[in-house]
């Protein structure tokens, strides 16, 4: 089944539209000031254009820029994930964010579970092994959770525990965690 073109019905062309989400996107600009520059340019777009390929193909740009992103890390030799769980309060109810962190500190996965347990963990493990494939290392913490769950996957070799290399995923909580402390 061929996929369908996202730029299908647009009067421009999708370099356009790229352009013109990129450089909202990627420079601190108003919408305004990306009409001015499609302007002096020759391209004539209103501000109001640019906010609705923002929010149409925002999504779709990040996503590819996301699955590149990857694929090159993949293919980085000591490519890590560091995989940690925090408490959160859900509705008044205790709940465990699990939160995985790739090497460069991007987020890339996060479960939300009732229980601490080895279940838990590999519904996390294997979410992310599916999307990402398997690491080259896995730094977490010490919980034995995760050491059953990589038995139970067969990669039990791949885990390092220590005192302060999960801090990456420590400092990922922290927006988190200011934001829980302001409610």
């Amino acid at each position: 089944m061929a996929k369908r073109d996202p730029f299908k019905y647009f009067k421009s062309s999708p370099e356009i539209i790229r352009l013109a989400v990129m450089l909202y996107v990627r420079f601190p600009l108003s919408l305004r000031n990306v009409e001015d520059l499609l302007h002096e340019r020759g391209i004539e777009i209103s501000h109001e254009t640019v906010r609705y390929w923002w929010n149409k193909f925002g999504p779709l740009f990040a996503s590819e820029i996301r699955r590149k992103r990857v694929q090159r890390l993949r293919a980085y030799s000591k490519w890590q994930w560091h995989v940690d769980e925090v408490f959160v309060r859900i509705n008044g109810e205790r709940h465990y964010l699990w939160r995985a962190v790739d090497h460069e500190g991007e987020v890339l996965e996060s479960v939300v579970t009732k229980r601490r347990n080895k279940r838990a963990a590999l519904k996390m493990l294997r979410k992310l092994m599916r999307r990402y494939g398997k690491p080259k290392v896995l730094v977490t913490d010490r919980l034995p959770s995760y050491r059953a769950a990589l038995r139970e996957l067969g990669c039990g070799d791949m885990q390092t525990c220590g005192r302060w290399l999960n801090n990456r995923v420590e400092n990922s909580h922290l927006p988190f965690r200011r934001r829980e402390r302001a409610m």
